[in-house]
């Protein structure tokens, strides 16, 4: 039985006052019961850190803002780890990678549209997109 908690806790007050009026007395609801019985199962709390521009690192920042499109190919971006994609990418060496990545290159925006990326982050970034497709790039250290 996997029914949604308000129709359920409806009845039961329906069914208690059914019974209530028919013993001749008026329902009698405690209203903090009926607060606890509608609570949620469960709640979830999210708490979002913010990482320090600069601190962030090339797979971080990858996860959150590059695999979007290098995760799945959109907008034409070659797949993270597709080395047939990257291969004339990375035979253009790592500084003019960057400079793409800073500039924006085609449809991929400059700094992949994070604007509060730096310059050393978008670096972390591109040696880590190179490198799952074969590089051998090393970027600056957070």
């Amino acid at each position: 039985m996997n029914q949604p908690l308000a129709p359920r806790l409806a009845l039961a007050l329906a069914a208690a006052a059914l019974l209530a009026t028919a013993c001749g007395k008026a329902p009698q609801v405690d209203p903090e019961k009926t607060a606890m019985a509608i609570l949620p199962v469960g709640q979830v709390s999210i708490k979002k850190v913010k990482v320090e521009p600069g601190k962030r690192t090339g797979e971080a920042i990858v996860t959150s803002v590059c695999g979007a499109c290098h995760g799945t190919g959109a907008l034409n971006a070659p797949k993270t780890g597709d080395k047939a994609a990257w291969a004339s990418r990375i035979a253009l060496g790592f500084e003019a990678l960057v400079n793409s990545a800073i500039h924006g290159k085609n449809q991929m925006p400059a700094r992949g549209g994070a604007a509060d990326l730096t310059d050393a982050e978008v670096a972390r970034a591109v040696a880590y997109l190179a490198n799952q497709a074969g590089a051998n790039f090393e970027a600056p250290a957070p």
